[in-house]
């Protein structure tokens, strides 16, 4: 199983020239607190120039007490954002965001655009599949054992 199987595929992006006000009504109106920041005019497949989070924003502009519309998401995005392919092994994936100290890594292909972003939602659904397997095979062993006894 790799990264590009269970991760979101519906990523939310924003130019770095938008403004922070923006963005948060961005991030507002689709739900999510994670926004991968991408060039306005793509000359074919780049990497993510950055992510902007709403943490970014709390801490970065409001706990200031800057304006978030005087602001733009370039000015306070993450840079060079810690990424994952989508062809990575999950293993992977959850030692770069380990060692990144982050919740979320853009997804990307073997051309280097965005296709999805894993979360550690993502990460934990997984897993609980994975640990219902493991307990479903322990629990039909079990119940065979029973059967083959009585």
């Amino acid at each position: 199983m790799n990264v590009g199987s269970i991760c979101n595929r519906q990523v939310i992006t924003a130019s770095p020239m938008l403004d922070v006000q923006a963005a948060a009504e961005l991030m507002r109106q689709e739900h999510v607190g994670f926004l991968v920041v991408v060039p306005e005019r793509p000359r074919g497949p780049q990497p993510p120039l950055g992510v902007l989070t709403d943490r970014d924003i709390v801490v970065g502009v409001v706990a200031k007490g800057a304006n978030p519309a005087s602001l733009k998401v370039g000015d306070v995005m993450s840079m060079q954002p810690a990424v994952a392919a989508e062809s990575d092994a999950i293993d992977l994936a959850l030692r770069t965001m380990r060692r990144a100290g982050v919740r979320r890594l853009p997804v990307v292909n073997d051309h280097g655009e965005v296709v999805g972003v894993l979360s550690l939602d993502d990460l934990l659904e997984f897993l609980a599949h994975e640990m219902d397997s493991l307990s479903g095979a322990v629990r039909n062993g079990r119940r065979m054992e029973r059967d083959a006894r009585t």
